[in-house]
């Protein structure tokens, strides 16, 4: 059975809400970050890279690295407070990211001209997921995985946006995609505390790549990192493939 598996394991994370009512000025997108990972490279690498910067910086590894929280110095990362400590601690997690082999898909979704463009818009969460899963299938099939079942792990965010989820996911999955197949996937739901080395990961990257857009001009380190990650096309074109802004 087991040989059934892709070799590929896929991690998603988002930033900012999908509710679009009412829509925050300062942050009025909702990014979904899909990192794909060959499972090899992440059991040898990733999880033990990301483990041992835990144990070093508080002596555990049950902390869980949640941007929001490391950028507001809140909960364990309060002691990065400290304008030096945080640097040197922002640092070594940049390191870690750009040192990780993972594939990155990453849907932008501008809540704003979705509304102006769309009498009815549809759920912001639910465009992006359609997107997304097309490109990472586009991705693995260039992986000879396309006809393998590959795993993609979101986290629960509550009973009925988890069963919402879950039956947009399988529609998209059986057909309705712009492919118009079936795509092998299966969506697994992970605790929130299930301290997942690659959902971490995925949250980690999300925000970076809204505020690329938002703010183009403002200096974002870590995009600078991930824009090395990016599924590309043949032709070394990341917008449309690795990266969707909609409405465009």
């Amino acid at each position: 059975m087991s040989n059934a598996f892709s070799d590929y394991i896929v991690y998603v994370d988002e930033s900012g809400d999908h509710g679009l009512e009412p829509i925050d000025p300062n942050y009025p997108v909702f990014v979904l970050a899909f990192c794909v990972f060959q499972k090899e490279t992440y059991l040898e690498s990733v999880a033990p890279s990301i483990q041992k910067f835990k144990f070093r910086h508080f002596g555990h590894d049950m902390v869980i690295l949640h941007e929001a929280d490391i950028r507001k110095d809140k909960g364990d990362f309060q002691f990065l407070k400290s304008e030096k400590l945080k640097e040197a601690f922002l640092n070594e997690l940049s390191d870690i990211v750009a040192d990780a082999p993972f594939t990155l898909v990453c849907m932008v979704i501008d809540k704003r001209s979705l509304k102006k463009r769309y009498g009815d818009p549809k759920n912001p969460y639910h465009i992006a997921l359609r997107h997304g899963l097309e490109r990472v299938y586009s991705y693995l099939k260039r992986m000879d995985q396309g006809k393998l079942l590959t795993h993609v792990v979101v986290e629960n965010r509550g009973k009925r946006e988890d069963d919402e989820l879950e039956f947009e996911f399988r529609r998209i999955v059986e057909g309705d995609n712009y492919r118009s197949q079936q795509f092998p996937f299966e969506i697994i739901f992970a605790d929130k505390k299930s301290n997942s080395c690659g959902l971490q990961l995925a949250d980690l990257v999300a925000r970076p790549v809204g505020l690329s857009g938002l703010r183009p001009k403002q200096s974002n380190r870590a995009y600078e990192v991930l824009k090395k990650k990016f599924y590309r096309n043949d032709k070394g074109q990341i917008e449309g493939w690795g990266l969707k802004h909609f409405p465009k």
